[in-house]
C-alpha cells in the first residue's frame, strides 16, 4: 500500500493548532446567540440576527465571507433537502455553484427567520453588510468567548469548518468539494464517485455529527468496489475515497441480510483491540489484510490500559489499546511513524 498526502493546504493536520476546536467553535456560537438575543430594541435585534446568520452560515458551510453575503437566501437555499448554493457568481462565468449540506436544525431556524415578515423586509433580497462590520462583530465575539481576535476571523472559522469535517472522518475529496477546493490532483479512485455519491456522502456524515454519541475513529466510509462469494463467507473489499482497500469477511447469511453488493456506500468499523501497532520503515509481512500507515497523534496511558491514536494520511483517525504494561515493551512514543494492523475478521459493516 502507499502512502497518500494530503492535497489541501486548509485541511493540512498539522495546522490545527491555528484553528479552533469544535468546543471553542461552539462557545462562539453561542455568543453569537446570546449577543443576538440579548438585543435592548427591535432594530437591533434584526441587525444582530442577521450578523448571527452570516456566522452559521460560515460556521456550517465553511464558505467563504464573501460568498455568504453573496447569498440571496431565499433562493439559494433549498430548505426541503438542507442544502446551501454557494457561488451564484461563478455560474455567471460558467462555473459550477457548489452545493453544501448543513444540519436541519439550521436549515429550519434560517426559514424560521425569513418566515418573520420584520426580518424578512428588513433584510431584503440579500445581506447586503459591509464586510468590514462583519468582521469586527466576529472579533468582538471571539474576544466575548476568550478567544484571541484572530482566531474569530471568518477565514478561521472556514478553516476550523474543515478540520471538524476531517476530524469526524470525512474523507478527503469530500471536504475539498464541499470548500471548493481544486481535486485534479486527487488519486484515480476518485473518479470511482459520482457527484451523486459525494452528495450522499455529505448528508450521511452531516446527519451522523448532528446526532454524534460516540467517537467517529476507526470507522471508514466508502463504496464496495468487489464482493467474493464463498460456500459459508464472503470477501467485502470497500474502496475510500482516498484510494485505500479494507477488507472484510462477512456471513452469506450477513451479506444477504444486509443486501450489500458492488457500488453500495457503506461503513466500516473495526474496535480499538483489534487493532495491532508496529513500528517499520517498510510495510510488515503480515497476514492481516488492512494495513495503514500513520502518525501517532495521542496517547492516554492510564493504569491497566493505553489507548494510542494514529492518523492516516487521509485524516481518519484509528485508535489501539494495549495494556499498559506491555506499552514498556513498545517504547512508541508520539509523532513516530507507524503501521496500524487489523484482518478482515475484526470489521464490522454498517449500511446508514
Amino acid at each position: 500500500m502507499t502512502e497518500r498526502t494530503s492535497h489541501a493546504c486548509i485541511v493540512s493536520m498539522p495546522n490545527e493548532s491555528h484553528c479552533l476546536d469544535t468546543v471553542q467553535m461552539n462557545r462562539l456560537e453561542q455568543s453569537f446567540r446570546s449577543w443576538a438575543d440579548g438585543a435592548p430594541r427591535a432594530d437591533v435585534h434584526l441587525s444582530r440576527r442577521r450578523i448571527l446568520l452570516i456566522f452559521l452560515l460560515i460556521r456550517y458551510t465553511g464558505g467563504k465571507l464573501n460568498e455568504v453575503l453573496a447569498l440571496n437566501p431565499f433562493q439559494d437555499v433549498d430548505f426541503k433537502h438542507h442544502l446551501v448554493f454557494l457561488g451564484g457568481k461563478e455560474k455567471k462565468k460558467g462555473r459550477p455553484v457548489r452545493e453544501v449540506r448543513i444540519p436541519e436544525a439550521l436549515s429550519e431556524e434560517i426559514k424560521s427567520s425569513l418566515d418573520n415578515p420584520a426580518f424578512k423586509n428588513y433584510l431584503g433580497s440579500f445581506f447586503k453588510v459591509d464586510p468590514g462590520h462583519v468582521r469586527r462583530k466576529f472579533y468582538e465575539r471571539a474576544i466575548d468567548s476568550g478567544i484571541p481576535p484572530s482566531m474569530g476571523a471568518p477565514e478561521s472559522i472556514r478553516r476550523s469548518r474543515a478540520i471538524e469535517l476531517m476530524q469526524s472522518n470525512m474523507p478527503l475529496p469530500v471536504v475539498q468539494k464541499i470548500l471548493g477546493h481544486s481535486t485534479l490532483n486527487m488519486t484515480a479512485s476518485y473518479v470511482d464517485f459520482s457527484d451523486a455519491d459525494m452528495r450522499q456522502v455529505a448528508k450521511h456524515f452531516i446527519e451522523k455529527e448532528s446526532h454524534r454519541k460516540t467517537s467517529a475513529r476507526n470507522s471508514f466510509f466508502g463504496k464496495i468496489s468487489s464482493i467474493k462469494k464463498g460456500d459459508i463467507q464472503a470477501k467485502v473489499e470497500m474502496i475510500t475515497m482516498s484510494g485505500d482497500i479494507v477488507t472484510t469477511i462477512i456471513t452469506n447469511d450477513s451479506l444477504s441480510r444486509l443486501g450489500l453488493k458492488t457500488g453500495y456506500l457503506i461503513t466500516a468499523e473495526v474496535k480499538a483491540p483489534w487493532v495491532i501497532l508496529q513500528k517499520n520503515d517498510r510495510e510488515p509481512e503480515s497476514s492481516a489484510e488492512n494495513r495503514f500507515i500513520g502518525t501517532i497523534t495521542r496517547i492516554n496511558k492510564g493504569k491497566l490500559t493505553t489507548e494510542y491514536v494514529v492518523r492516516i494520511s487521509d485524516g481518519t483517525e484509528l485508535c489501539s489499546i494495549v495494556t499498559t504494561e506491555n506499552t514498556r515493551l513498545t517504547g512508541f512514543k508520539k509523532n513516530d511513524r507507524v503501521w496500524a494492523i487489523f484482518n478482515s475478521f475484526a470489521v464490522v459493516l454498517h449500511i446508514d
